[in-house]
């Protein structure tokens, strides 16, 4: 529910499988809840229309187009719950590999719709065997109530830069789909770079993982000034914030960092 320019996000933690239906069932699950309990963003974790670990040839066999089934789905229960949501698709592409896409789906159907950029090829994993590069272009964003909403996904976070760019396209919020891999020190990583992107930026940052075995689960909303304002653990569970342009504008008149910065992010090509 949005109140002027207070927007409810919430953060749903589950562990997606390879049954497509299923994981729709699940998301239809969190909207309803979400919707019932005032928020207007719902946020699913990466990967939500699909996942198998370790990743396979499976991927591409049940990736779907921009405009597929599980995207008519999410547009479907936007209808019904009145919410925005954001998940990760498994999107096809040419060639053998796939799209790691976030797509932000209205009643109308995408809104806006963010491929990875940054692959997961780190900690003993190769994400780009299987998945395509995003393309560097414009960021996504759409608006709800008065709030620029933003899109990465996972990994990305790990490079500030493109929190940097989202946040100069005008984003208030940073929604992350993520899978945030299990292992050593990774919920210290996971809780401490969705910390620092909302500090750096003087913005919202929501992040939704999957819940283990695999994830490291603790989805979480951070505030603007660092506070982590709503979470879960590890099990699979629904966490709601509200999102503020008073907040915003507080914490940038305490903290003008966006204002002060002297250097701006350009493109590596």
């Amino acid at each position: 529910m949005a109140h002027g320019n207070t927007v409810g996000i919430a953060v749903a933690q589950f562990a997606p499988t390879d049954d497509a239906d299923g994981n729709v069932r699940r998301i239809a699950e969190f909207s309803r809840t979400a919707a019932e309990r005032g928020a207007s963003v719902v946020l699913a974790p990466e990967y939500a229309s699909f996942f198998v670990n370790p990743m396979d040839e499976r991927l591409a066999e049940n990736a779907q187009p921009l405009d597929g089934p599980f995207t008519r789905a999410l547009a479907e229960l936007s209808r019904e719950n009145s919410v925005t949501i954001v998940a990760g698709l498994v999107e096809s592409a040419a060639g053998s590999r796939v799209r790691n896409t976030a797509v932000a789906v209205d009643h109308t159907g995408v809104v806006a719709a963010y491929r990875k950029q940054h692959l997961y090829d780190a900690f003993g994993q190769t994400e780009s065997r299987w998945i395509e590069p995003g393309e560097l272009g414009a960021p996504q964003t759409f608006d709800v109530a008065g709030l620029r909403f933003g899109l990465m996904t996972c990994y990305d976070l790990r490079f500030p830069e493109l929190s940097r760019v989202i946040v100069d396209a005008g984003a208030d919020v940073i929604l992350v789909p993520a899978e945030w891999v299990r292992g050593p020190l990774k919920e210290h990583h996971w809780r401490t770079l969705v910390t620092a992107r909302a500090i750096e930026n003087t913005v919202y940052v929501a992040a939704a993982d999957h819940s283990p075995p695999i994830g490291v689960g603790n989805s979480l909303i951070v505030d603007p000034s660092g506070t982590a304002v709503a979470g879960v653990g590890t099990e699979d569970a629904l966490a709601i914030a509200w999102a503020s342009r008073a907040r915003l504008d507080e914490t940038r008149t305490i903290n003008p960092a966006l204002a002060l910065r002297r250097y701006r992010v350009e493109p590596r090509t």
